[in-house]
């Protein structure tokens, strides 16, 4: 007798739903548009990061700016994508809360037809929190060290990390020179680079964010 379920071929998975797999994996937010504002997918990152006081809305499947001083400068950028593939680097919002994105046109599309353009948000941080704990935990810093990693990363002076760690200078430099031993970095500025330039990951426990807002297929 022959084994019928080893035999038979396991069901091929649908592309689109590895390229929204694939997405949900980057720590950057992206929104990929159609029809001008029509948003047919957010990542999970753009889920979590658009919330009540960014300076972008969705609103149901509609891409929207808090702000109306925004309203023509978005509206300008994504039309130009759509229409002509003009690619730009927008910067919207109040002093206080500002982001800064990249609208890229994608594809290319027939004469006289509107493509598809990607919304890619700028990063939150300068080095993100998962990729600071992996660098950390590879290179077997202590809690401490990774501490002041974060500190530097965020650009702060060891002075300004010693005193929020309630420790004294002298302290923070022996961590600082521990940390580039360990990481076999020449100074603070290459350390800092090493961990600005790893992969921006998105952890695998995710929230309820998830759950509660599905990719929009």
């Amino acid at each position: 007798m022959f084994d019928t379920h080893h035999n038979q071929a396991a069901a091929p998975v649908p592309l689109w739903s590895l390229l929204i797999a694939m997405l949900d994996e980057v720590d950057f937010g992206m929104l990929l548009l159609v029809d001008t504002s029509r948003v047919l997918h957010a990542n999970y990152a753009a889920r979590a990061e658009l919330d009540a006081e960014h300076p972008l809305q969705l609103l149901g499947d509609q891409l929207r700016v808090r702000h109306a001083k925004d309203v023509v400068m978005l509206r300008r950028a994504l039309d130009d994508a759509a229409a002509r593939g003009h690619r730009r680097l927008l910067a919207v919002g109040d002093a206080d809360n500002a982001t800064t994105m990249a609208i890229v046109p994608v594809g290319r599309p027939a004469c006289g037809a509107r493509g598809a353009t990607l919304v890619m948000f700028g990063k939150r941080r300068m080095c993100q929190d998962l990729s600071l704990h992996w660098f950390a935990s590879a290179h077997q810093l202590t809690p401490a060290e990774a501490e002041v990693l974060r500190g530097l990363c965020d650009g702060e002076p060891p002075r300004a990390i010693a005193q929020r760690q309630h420790v004294a200078i002298s302290t923070v430099r022996s961590q600082i020179s521990a940390i580039r031993s360990k990481t076999r970095s020449s100074n603070i500025r290459a350390l800092v680079r090493q961990v600005a330039l790893l992969p921006p990951l998105v952890s695998a426990l995710r929230s309820s964010i998830a759950g509660a807002c599905p990719p929009k297929t």
